[in-house]
């Protein structure tokens, strides 16, 4: 049994709603019909605009020349062949390439064919920004085949590797591996290639890339699959890490020649002091105290004053060698709790006031040197205020990842232009009072090594000076692997 045909208002009603465009057009490319859709991508408004005039005329040349070629090889072909064609075309007016297919329609129509239509320009659109994206990120970015094929580099991995990017496509991916990893990272390929996830490459050790120079560069590697029609693709985002790397050394160099100093110093140092405050009671000894008069035994006190700050600046130096590791001893602490702590520690004058506003939860963290941060900061509020009594405020605040602690007095404050300096080892903020310069220097070595910092305003809310303690609730990752 033959079935009929569907008459030519069936085929439309089935083509007017499609989500591509339709046409239907005769032997010589004229439009005898479109839907909307099509009268979209050509421009128009109306469907009928289309109507009786050739699609040629709305294509490139080489877009009509490809165009008439397959309608006229539709037509050719005996009707119970035809079979569908697709080809990429551009359009006149430039707003983009066009995806056409022709295909047969029921006998009745053995005269026209079905044109459908697919706008290409929002994936062209797509891929132009990956491209720009792709080239303009400032990391080096590599495509590579299943044949671990360089397809496609960026100029931010060719300048890493002191290539030209086209010098690179087409090149194996070993070339820019050191010798001693080329066979071993041949089977990791593979392996990557059977399970391929994204991640990062060598986890846990040193990797390095090869320079054009025979150099080795160290570099970070992530991994990624992407996703393509055709043969698979693999992305690899390669960081340069030279600088980090000479940044952690010259850090670790200088931390562990500021530890050596400090140590050798406490040794060099306290032998000559202990040897001169023997002297000096020895000598005292000698004379008796019957035979001192009074400017005499001034001296000696003096002497003895200096013994004993010299002393402690050893110490100090030996606390500030030691701020600048890490305490991985986490507790949950109370910051109204820990506050009265330092309060009660700093030994605030009585005729000073202190008032206390906290707003914030209990935060993990190790407790002793944000206790003696904060200690620190009261004790020299009172200390450095420059009056006789004073006010001093303690609020806490959170923001971000950071509890803010700030402590702010109403003394003299401290002389514009002088704000970074007073955190300089061995500086005195007040030369008046006693001190060696090392506290605010170790707080802030102190902080830091934690993953906070310290700020201060010369010229706080209270009229003096204001330090604010932003100490991390959330430690960063970098943090946390160390």
């Amino acid at each position: 049994m033959t079935l009929a045909s569907p008459p030519p208002s069936e085929i439309h009603a089935a083509l007017e709603h499609a989500p591509v465009g339709a046409l239907i057009v005769d032997a010589t490319g004229t439009v005898s019909w479109a839907n909307a859709a099509a009268a979209r991508i050509f421009g128009e408004s109306d469907p009928a605009a289309l109507r009786h005039t050739p699609l040629h005329g709305r294509l490139d040349e080489h877009g009509a020349e490809t165009l008439h070629a397959l309608i006229d090889l539709h037509f050719a072909t005996p009707a119970q062949a035809r079979t569908c064609w697709t080809r990429q075309l551009a359009l006149a007016d430039g707003s983009g390439p066009v995806e056409v297919t022709i295909a047969a329609i029921p006998d009745t129509f053995e005269h026209r064919a079905i044109l459908y239509v697919r706008s290409l320009a929002h994936q062209v659109a797509a891929e132009r920004r990956f491209e720009q994206i792709f080239e303009h990120l400032p990391l080096g970015l590599v495509v590579v085949d299943a044949r671990q094929r360089i397809v496609q580099a960026n100029a931010s991995l060719a300048a890493v590797f002191g290539y030209a990017g086209e010098a690179l496509v087409g090149q194996p991916l070993e070339m820019l591996l050191p010798e001693r990893y080329r066979k071993a990272h041949g089977s990791h390929f593979e392996a990557y290639c059977d399970m391929p996830r994204s991640r990062m490459m060598g986890s846990g050790r040193d990797l390095t890339g090869l320079h054009r120079s025979g150099q080795e560069i160290p570099v970070e590697i992530a991994l990624t699959r992407l996703e393509n029609a055709g043969q698979p693709l693999y992305l690899a985002i390669v960081t340069d890490i030279s600088g980090r790397k000479r940044s952690e050394s010259a850090l670790q160099q200088t931390n562990a020649q500021l530890e050596e100093f400090t140590y050798v110093a406490s040794h060099d140092l306290r032998s000559p002091l202990r040897g001169i405050a023997d002297l000096a009671t020895w000598i005292r000894e000698d004379l008796g105290e019957d035979g001192l008069t009074e400017d005499i035994r001034h001296n000696f006190d003096r002497i003895a004053l200096r013994i004993r700050r010299c002393e402690q600046m050893i110490d100090d130096l030996l606390d500030y060698a030691r701020a600048g590791v890490r305490d991985q001893r986490m507790e949950s602490i109370d910051p109204r709790a820990l506050i009265d702590e330092a309060m009660a520690m700093a030994a605030i004058p009585e005729n000073f006031t202190v008032e206390i506003d906290v707003t914030g939860t209990s935060l993990t963290a190790p407790r002793a040197p944000l206790f003696t941060s904060l200690r620190n900061l009261l004790a020299n509020a009172a200390k450095h205020h420059g009056g006789d009594a004073g006010h001093i405020r303690v609020v806490l605040r959170e923001e971000g990842r950071f509890s803010i602690f700030t402590v702010e007095d109403d003394g003299k404050g401290i002389t514009p232009g002088n704000e970074e300096r007073i955190f300089k080892l061995f500086h005195r903020a007040s030369p008046g009072t006693e001190g060696d310069g090392v506290g605010l220097a170790f707080t802030r070595r102190m902080i830091n090594a934690h993953g906070g910092m310290v700020t201060v305003q010369g010229q706080g809310p209270l009229g003096g000076a204001s330090f604010a303690i932003h100490w991390p609730r959330i430690l960063l990752r970098e943090f946390d692997d160390e």
